[in-house]
C-alpha cells in the first residue's frame, strides 16, 4: 500500500537515495551527494510541509520537492524511483501538490526528451511557457585573460531575460553555500565555487560586443577552477555560448500552471 504524504521530518539522506535512483537512467544520470540535494533545494525555496513523498512502507519511493516564493511555487524535482514506476505515484503525488500549494502560479521544468513526464504534466494542465538549454564551458576554451574580480551591484535592468526560477536573484540570495560575484560597473557575473553553477551573467547594454561577457566567464572560470554549468538560458543565447566553445548539455521545457 502506497502512503502520500508530505516530506516533513523527511531527512536529506533518505531524499538524496530516492532522487538518485529515480534520475538515475535519465539523460544526465543523478549522482548527488545529500549536502548537494540540501544547498540546491534550500536555494530554490524548499518547503518540506509542501512537499509530497511517495512511501512503501518506510521506503520514500517517489517525491516532488516543491518550493515557495509569495504567491507562486516551484518544483525543483519530481521522480519516481525505478521498480515503483508504471502505478499511477507520479500522477498522485502532481495531483497532490496542484491540491495542496497555497499558490497562484506553479512552475517547474522538464527535460525536453522526457515525453512522458511532459505529457502529464500537459494533461495536468501545466502549459509550456519556454525552452531552455542548459551548457557546460571548461576553462581551456576561453582565450581571454580572466579580467579583475570587483564586487558589483546585481543590476536587474541590465538582463536580456527574466532568469528562471533558480537564476533569480531571490534563489541566490536563499542560497545557504557561499556564491561570489566577479566584475565591474561594466557587467558581473555570479559563480558558485562549489560547482561551477553560473546563475548569471549580464553585461551593460551600451558596453556590449566588447568581449566582456567572455571575459566575466573566463574569470570565473579562474575563480573556481572547474568547469562551469550555464543552466537554463533561453535559445536565443546560443550564437553566444557557442562561439565561447561552450558544450550543449540537455534543453528544458519551462511550463506554468495557474492554481
Amino acid at each position: 500500500m502506497i502512503e502520500i504524504r508530505s516530506l516533513e521530518g523527511v531527512g536529506f539522506d533518505a531524499m538524496t537515495a530516492a532522487f538518485n535512483d529515480a534520475f538515475s537512467d535519465y539523460d544526465i544520470p543523478a549522482r548527488y551527494t545529500s549536502e548537494y540535494l540540501t544547498n540546491l533545494v534550500t536555494r530554490r525555496g524548499y518547503r518540506p510541509d509542501l512537499a509530497v513523498g511517495a512511501f512503501d512502507g518506510g521506503r520514500l519511493v517517489g517525491f516532488v520537492f516543491n518550493c515557495l516564493d509569495g504567491d507562486q511555487a516551484y518544483n525543483s524535482g519530481t521522480g519516481v524511483v525505478i521498480s515503483h514506476r508504471r502505478r499511477g505515484i507520479g500522477r498522485q503525488i502532481m495531483q497532490r501538490s496542484t491540491d495542496t500549494l497555497p499558490a497562484k502560479r506553479y512552475i517547474l521544468e522538464v527535460i525536453e526528451t522526457n515525453k512522458r513526464a511532459e505529457s502529464l504534466y500537459r494533461q495536468l494542465g501545466f502549459v509550456e511557457t519556454r525552452r531552455f538549454q542548459c551548457w557546460t564551458l571548461v576553462a581551456q576554451t576561453l582565450l581571454s585573460v580572466p579580467a579583475q574580480a570587483g564586487v558589483p551591484v546585481l543590476h536587474e535592468s541590465w538582463f536580456d531575460m527574466q532568469p528562471s526560477w533558480q537564476n533569480s536573484l531571490a534563489s541566490i540570495r536563499r542560497a545557504s553555500e557561499p556564491y561570489e560575484v566577479l566584475g565591474d560597473d561594466r557587467g558581473y557575473v555570479v559563480v558558485f565555487p562549489s560547482n561551477g553553477d553560473v546563475p548569471l551573467l549580464a553585461v551593460r547594454r551600451d558596453q556590449r560586443r566588447k568581449g566582456i561577457g567572455r571575459s566575466l566567464l573566463a574569470a570565473a572560470a579562474h575563480y573556481v577552477g572547474k568547469p562551469l554549468r550555464i543552466m537554463n538560458v533561453e535559445d536565443r543565447f546560443e550564437p553566444f555560448l557557442e562561439r565561447i566553445g561552450a558544450k550543449k548539455l540537455v534543453r528544458q521545457i519551462e511550463m506554468v500552471r495557474s492554481l
